[in-house]
């Protein structure tokens, strides 16, 4: 089965089959949030940091670093967020951007093996992000689309996942480093919209051997109670074979999803990390400190 290894200096995290699924934290991007644009553009990233140790804290293990903002200095900024992150945690990042300057500074200063985020079909993107990722000995996600778009037939969009991975291993990438994002599409405009992912996630595991992230918001766009479907997609993608997915981990209903179907597929033995997570802590004694449990005192008053 497929590991994609991806690492800080310090910690590794590893995207697999039969491993636990991957969230990668999403707050880290000035698209839609006017504020952090505004801060980032001014070099105020006080709360791009606040965002990271949120997302960390509410159960992140991997972070999504972009500085997409118009007509500003992308690539210093992105370089500048990524070397913030990395100072005040080591989980490892995925550094995302649709500028090829922008990515490269990123990976410049980046310490680790850094996810890639993304590189798509067409011809003029992969004869410039793939030798990137191969320079800097990265992992990259491929975009299941090309010069004509996005198509609503999961085949074409497998077809393009296959010639990227092609692609990818004629650079000297191996198929291990390449994370497929299979498209996921509004569920409100297009109905079949989830059924095309879960059968593409299914081909493109079983057929292609790759792992798969997704941006997994876009599923509930225009709808209400998005934590809802997002959840619902989730669970439905993990149960298909997706292993990780770009998402918000400040939203507890989404991490409890993610948890609890791992524990449904066996990629968290003993239900360990479950309990960990969610065990409730046992009351306090008279005294203040933690009582042993019903069961131990009873056992006690019996002998």
């Amino acid at each position: 089965m497929t590991d994609t290894v991806i690492s800080s200096a310090r910690r590794e995290v590893i995207i697999g089959f039969n491993r636990p699924f991957v969230i990668i934290g999403e707050r880290i991007n000035p698209t839609g949030r006017k504020i952090l644009a505004a801060e980032m553009l001014a070099g105020d990233y006080s709360r791009v940091e606040s965002d990271a140790r949120a997302q960390i804290e509410a159960g992140a293990h991997m972070l999504d670093v972009n500085a997409g903002i118009p007509l500003a200095d992308e690539p210093a900024i992105l370089a500048r967020a990524i070397q913030l992150v990395q100072s005040i945690t080591d989980v490892p990042l995925s550094i995302d951007s649709s500028i090829v300057a922008a990515l490269e500074a990123g990976l410049a200063v980046y310490k680790g093996k850094a996810l890639v985020n993304s590189v798509t079909g067409e011809e003029e993107r992969l004869e410039q992000v793939l030798p990137l990722v191969k320079k800097y000995g990265a992992a990259v996600v491929a975009i299941s689309n090309d010069e004509t778009g996005i198509s609503e037939d999961p085949d074409v969009r497998f077809a393009v996942a296959k010639r990227i991975v092609e692609r990818a291993q004629d650079h000297g990438i191996p198929v291990c480093d390449v994370v497929v994002d299979p498209l996921v599409m509004p569920i409100g405009a297009i109905n079949q919209a989830g059924v095309q992912v879960m059968r593409l996630v299914r081909r493109l595991r079983d057929e292609l051997k790759v792992n798969t992230t997704c941006g997994a918001s876009n599923v509930s766009f225009g709808l209400p109670n998005r934590d809802g479907i997002n959840s619902a997609f989730l669970t439905m993608a993990i149960a298909s074979g997706m292993t990780s997915a770009i998402t918000n981990p400040l939203h507890p209903e989404t991490v409890k999803a993610c948890m609890g179907a791992d524990v449904m597929m066996g990629h968290d033995p003993d239900c360990a990390r479950w309990i960990r997570k969610f065990r409730e802590a046992p009351p306090p004694s008279a005294d203040g400190t933690a009582s042993r449990g019903r069961r131990e005192v009873g056992a006690r008053r019996r002998v």
